[in-house]
């Protein structure tokens, strides 16, 4: 199997076709930047239980 090849069954996340071993689990670099931007730009989020942040607000002072 070539490094071109794609993966059975693998769809990429960002536009279904088959995933690329180079990009794997996208099919192509341009799936992979679209997926990195948008954790970049806060659309992937890790829900947590803690309260938002102040704006201005340094995290580094926090007082334990």
């Amino acid at each position: 199997m070539s490094d071109t090849a794609t993966s059975k069954g693998a769809a990429c996340p960002i536009c279904g076709r088959p995933a690329a071993a180079p990009f794997r689990p996208f099919c192509s670099k341009r799936c992979a930047d679209v997926d990195l931007a948008r954790w970049l730009g806060g659309v992937y989020r890790v829900e947590t239980d803690d309260p938002p942040e102040e704006p201005g607000a340094d995290p580094r002072n926090d007082d334990i």
